[in-house]
C-alpha cells in the first residue's frame, strides 16, 4: 500500500507541476528532450512496479483462501452439474440452481441469503481493458504530448476556419476591391447596409449618421474624402490614429460595399443634434486621390470617417 500511494502521489505531483511548465508544441511526437526520456523512464518503472505489486498479491490473497477454504473433494456429480449449465451461466462463470445451498455465505438478512458467485468475466475484462486505456492515455496526453485535449481541437478547428475564411475573402476580394467599388442603390443591399451599421458603426457614428465620437456621416464634408473609392478605404484600412480601426478583418468586400451604400444613402437627411461639419466639402466632379490626401494630412479630428 505504500508503494501504491508514493505512486499516485507521484502521478498526481506531475499533474500539479505540469500546469505551470510551458506546453509543448507536439502531440504522440515521440520523445524529443532529456525531460521527456526521464519522465517516461520514471512511469514505466513505477507501472512495472505497480504491476508487480498487484500480481503478488493476488497470489497471496488466493493462498490465504486455499488455507482458509481448503478445496472440496470433486466428484462426478459436480462435474456434470457444470457441464449441463446453460451458456449465460457459462458467460458470467454461475454454478448452477442445484448447487446454490453450497454458495450461501455464513450471513443472512432478514432470511435473505447472499450467494457466493464471482464477478463476471466480462465485466473483469472491461475492467481490467479500462486499466491499461488509462495507462496509454496518461502516456500519451499527459506525458509525451502536453495534454490540452479540448484546447487542442479548438485550436485546430479556428485554424481551419480562419483558412477558409481567408479563402472566402480572397473569392469576393476579387470581385469587388477599391478601385471598381461603386455605392448600391437596390433596397437589400442598404438594408444589409443598415444591419451593418447599427451593428459596429452607431457606436461612434450615432443612430442617424449624426456623429458622437466619430463625425457626421450625413452633411457634405469629408475629413478622408466622401469618393466611394474614398470611404471604401478608410472603411478598409481603418484610422488608427484617431480610432478607427480596420474593418477588413471582420468585414469582407461585399460588406464593406454595402455599409459604404448605406453610408452614402444618409447624406442630407439632416438628423436631430447633428455634430458641426468636418474636414473638406466632397464635390463629385472635382475629387481626387490627392486632394483626399492632402485633406488627410492638414484635418485633425477626434475620430475618422
Amino acid at each position: 500500500m505504500k508503494k501504491i500511494f508514493i505512486f499516485s502521489f507521484l502521478l498526481g505531483s506531475h499533474q500539479i507541476f505540469a500546469a505551470d511548465a510551458p506546453q509543448k508544441d507536439y502531440f504522440f511526437g515521440g520523445i524529443k528532450t532529456a525531460e521527456d526520456l526521464l519522465m517516461v523512464s520514471i512511469l514505466g518503472i513505477l507501472i512495472i512496479t505497480c504491476v508487480v505489486i498487484c500480481f503478488v498479491a493476488y497470489n497471496l490473497i488466493q493462498k490465504v483462501n486455499a488455507i482458509l477454504k481448503p478445496q472440496q473433494q470433486v466428484d462426478d456429480a459436480y462435474l456434470q452439474a457444470m457441464e449441463n449449465r446453460t451458456f449465460w451461466q457459462k458467460l458470467g462463470s454461475l454454478k448452477p440452481l442445484s448447487m446454490e445451498k453450497d454458495l450461501e455465505m455464513d450471513h443472512k438478512y432478514d432470511d435473505i441469503a447472499e450467494l457466493d458467485n464471482p464477478t463476471p468475466p466480462w465485466f473483469m475484462y472491461l475492467f481490467y481493458a479500462t486499466i491499461v486505456f488509462g495507462v496509454f492515455y496518461l502516456i500519451g496526453f499527459h506525458i509525451i504530448g502536453n495534454g490540452n485535449v479540448m484546447t487542442n481541437e479548438y485550436s485546430e478547428e479556428v485554424s481551419i476556419a480562419e483558412k477558409a475564411r481567408e479563402e472566402y475573402m480572397k473569392k469576393f476580394a476579387n470581385a469587388v476591391n477599391e478601385d471598381n467599388v461603386k455605392a448600391l442603390t437596390d433596397a437589400k443591399a442598404l438594408e444589409s447596409g443598415a444591419k451593418i451599421y447599427t451593428q459596429n458603426c452607431v457606436a461612434c457614428h450615432g443612430e442617424k449618421g449624426e456623429g458622437k465620437v466619430g463625425p457626421n456621416l450625413t452633411d457634405e464634408f469629408w475629413l478622408h474624402g466622401g469618393s466611394d473609392k474614398n470611404i471604401f478605404h478608410t472603411i478598409t484600412e481603418g484610422v488608427p490614429e484617431k480610432g478607427m480601426i480596420s474593418w477588413k478583418k471582420t468585414l469582407n468586400p461585399i460588406q464593406v460595399q454595402q455599409v459604404l451604400s448605406y453610408i452614402v444613402s444618409l447624406k442630407g437627411t439632416n438628423p436631430p443634434n447633428p455634430k458641426e461639419p468636418q474636414g473638406e466639402k466632397y464635390e463629385a466632379s472635382g475629387s481626387s486621390p490627392a486632394a483626399d490626401s492632402t485633406t488627410n494630412k492638414t484635418t485633425s479630428s477626434i475620430s475618422a470617417k
